[in-house]
């Protein structure tokens, strides 16, 4: 099975998107503590696996974590800035435009994307360079990241893999980022949690990704309080 996104849904906008809004929501908690304190703004920088391919409305990973951070109490904001179909250097090419557009910095961003890149057998060194790009200009902006990752399928060879799959974990360890090494780890191969297409999760599927990438966020947002 390819791991990867598909291409481009031009049904989905080249811009951000509050989470939150209208239509199905994701399964979460309830809340169980008041939400308090100053918003803590995320943006969510990525691919299809981010915007919510083949979901309804409100279904999308940002929403999912979104909705745990406030059910803990944590008065947290997701931009869900995922475009289906985008690769590494799609993302390069409208990061800093994003950041722009949002009106204020945010406090932490969540970025995902090389999936495309694997689905379209780009170089590692191409994708390692993009993503390096754009730690580059968060880290001059002085915005915290959490890195989510992707893992190249066995069918690609040995060095593909092994030269695409080194590429997170290297970057997590140069940037000082928290990462997240696989999103779909625990999901990929679920007929339960797998869309049809075998490729991205249903609603199900994004809840669990939620319930494992949640705690690395709100993690990171702690640790950005403290400085």
């Amino acid at each position: 099975m390819v791991t990867g996104c598909s291409p481009r849904d031009e049904s989905t906008p080249d811009g951000p998107r509050v989470s939150g809004s209208d239509g199905e929501a994701v399964p979460a908690p309830v809340a169980t503590a008041p939400v308090s304190g100053p918003e803590r703004v995320v943006l969510a920088l990525g691919d299809s696996m981010y915007a919510g391919y083949g979901l309804s409305r409100g279904q999308s990973l940002p929403d999912a974590i979104q909705a745990r951070l406030r059910a803990d109490g944590i008065n947290a904001r997701l931009v869900n800035a995922g475009v289906s179909g985008d690769t590494s250097a799609d993302g390069r090419r409208r990061l800093a435009y994003t950041l722009d557009r949002l009106g204020k910095t945010p406090d932490l961003v969540l970025l995902g994307l090389g999936g495309n890149d694997v689905l379209r057998q780009l170089d590692p060194k191409v994708t390692r360079d993009n993503l390096a790009a754009m730690l580059d200009e968060l880290r001059k902006r002085g915005v915290p990241v959490v890195l989510t990752g992707m893992l190249a399928p066995p069918n690609l060879g040995p060095d593909y893999a092994r030269r695409f799959n080194a590429i997170f974990p290297e970057l997590a360890k140069r940037y000082n980022a928290p990462l997240y090494p696989f999103i779909l780890d625990g999901v990929l191969g679920s007929r339960t949690l797998m869309l049809p297409d075998g490729v991205h999760p249903n609603a199900q599927g994004v809840a669990r990704i939620a319930d494992r990438v949640t705690p690395v966020v709100r993690q990171a947002l702690a640790d950005t309080a403290e400085h």
